[in-house]
């Protein structure tokens, strides 16, 4: 199984991805993970990477891709991987297409988690965190017993600052506007499956499970 995921904040896509590589026993790649790796291991692309990042500059595409692509001829990704936060861009995807063909290995599919924005903003405004021991609760999903009040610690809870709904409405506009030429482009590959993570979190996974396997 090689596969992206796509989905906003607060659509459930980190639960998804979770079940996906256990079931499926495939690393889980997210680009800050294999950046870091990179850069540690001084692979090529992670000392070209790195000569930007000390300057303080944005990476290219061309070596973003070029670490993923060192990430997935690695051992472990013999059996699939799957993709967490790249690509980004559309220039991103249509370089990682080209890798993938001269590699061989084209992707099973690209699974868009999606949830309307009215429940996205119910989901992440409703977030609270325990001041003392960082546990995190729901005004509606995960209710502490006494309002406010941490069940673990008894310290108060409150709301972080990014999980406003301000800011919340800004993290979605700029989510939706990255991720948009991403949707045209794999829909118009034909491969790209939208499901609707409004709905039970087993729901949503069988769904997924489906048409991965309707895909081998």
């Amino acid at each position: 199984m090689r596969i992206i995921l796509l989905g906003p904040p607060g659509a459930g896509k980190g639960t998804q991805g979770e079940r996906l590589v256990k079931k499926y026993n495939i690393p889980h790649i997210s680009t800050g993970d294999i950046f870091r790796a990179a850069i540690k291991e001084g692979t090529e692309m992670g000392l070209k990477a790195k000569e930007y990042m000390d300057k303080g500059a944005l990476v290219p595409d061309e070596v973003v891709v070029g670490i993923v692509r060192e990430r997935l001829t690695q051992e472990d990704c013999g059996g699939g991987y799957l993709l967490d936060g790249f690509p980004r861009t559309l220039a991103q995807a249509e370089a990682l297409d080209v890798a993938l063909q001269e590699m061989g290995t084209p992707l099973t599919g690209v699974v868009n988690v999606d949830v309307d924005q009215e429940e996205l903003l119910e989901r992440l405004t409703g977030r609270r965190v325990c001041k003392g021991c960082g546990s995190s609760y729901h005004v509606k999903f995960n209710m502490p017993k006494v309002r406010n009040v941490c069940d673990k610690c008894g310290a108060e809870l409150y709301q972080r600052t990014d999980d406003t709904v301000e800011t919340v409405k800004q993290r979605l506009e700029v989510y939706r506007n990255q991720t948009s030429p991403l949707i045209d482009y794999y829909q118009q590959k034909g491969i790209l499956y939208t499901v609707d993570g409004s709905r039970d979190i087993d729901d949503v996974f069988g769904e997924i499970v489906a048409i991965l396997e309707a895909k081998q």
